[in-house]
């Protein structure tokens, strides 16, 4: 499912072990919807996913991420939508779907493709080391400085009672290019029954199954990591 190459210690860290990096191919040239979906028995009954949006201007080129698609592959919203999700879940379920805030009806379309109705969203508000906003985000009208998680129900399941209590609103320090705060998934497992699966993956959860390209234990996800966020 990963495509991987080894890649030696460097002069920084010559007793490094050898690791794994993902191979940057493109998901148009070996898509990854290809693979099939984990499955369990009975069905997930709680589904985590980031997607590799694909961002197109107005002239119809890839945009603004154009600079940084070696960093990890992109797909449609139409074939995101097209994954067969509804065939893995349990009739009753929830959906946490990070979305863009330019591609909002993308992610309401891919929710509705999947199988779940759209009932909430939670904020990730990116702040600085101070506490401020975090002013380093991207937008072609707005600078960016919080992203959504659209929250979908399938059939009808209301959260657990931690969920009673919640906020909308994670606010953490924002990380490496597209990485999402590791407190998501610890509001999830609070507000939502497993089994969990986890969509794109790039790092391994214990007691979660992934899917993703980079989603082995053993692959290092393509991109610039930094120490102080590990």
């Amino acid at each position: 499912m990963t495509a991987a190459v080894d890649v030696e210690p460097n002069d920084e860290n010559p007793t490094a072990t050898r690791a794994r990096r993902a191979e940057p191919l493109r998901v148009d040239a070996a898509p990854l919807e290809s693979v099939a979906l984990p499955r369990t028995a009975g069905g997930f009954s709680c589904v985590y996913a980031d997607p590799p949006w694909r961002f197109t201007n107005r002239t119809g080129k890839v945009a603004p991420e154009h600079r940084r698609l070696d960093r990890y592959d992109t797909m449609s919203a139409a074939d995101i939508a097209s994954l067969p999700v509804s065939d893995v879940v349990s009739a009753n379920a929830h959906l946490y779907l990070w979305v863009p805030n330019a591609l909002l009806p993308e992610g309401l379309a891919v929710m509705q493709g999947w199988g779940f109705r759209y009932v909430s969203n939670l904020v990730w508000a990116k702040r600085r080391k101070d506490g401020g906003p975090d002013g380093r985000g991207v937008g072609f009208y707005f600078r960016n400085v919080t992203e959504l998680i659209l929250f979908g129900v399938r059939g009808s399941m209301r959260t657990l009672d931690p969920g009673r209590r919640q906020v909308n609103m994670i606010e953490t320090r924002k990380r490496e290019h597209s990485r999402k705060p590791e407190e998501a998934y610890d509001l999830i497992e609070a507000c939502s029954p497993g089994p969990y699966l986890e969509m794109f993956a790039r790092y391994a959860r214990p007691g979660w199954s992934s899917w993703g390209a980079e989603s082995a234990e053993e692959v290092a996800p393509r991109g610039r990591q930094y120490p102080a966020y590990r």
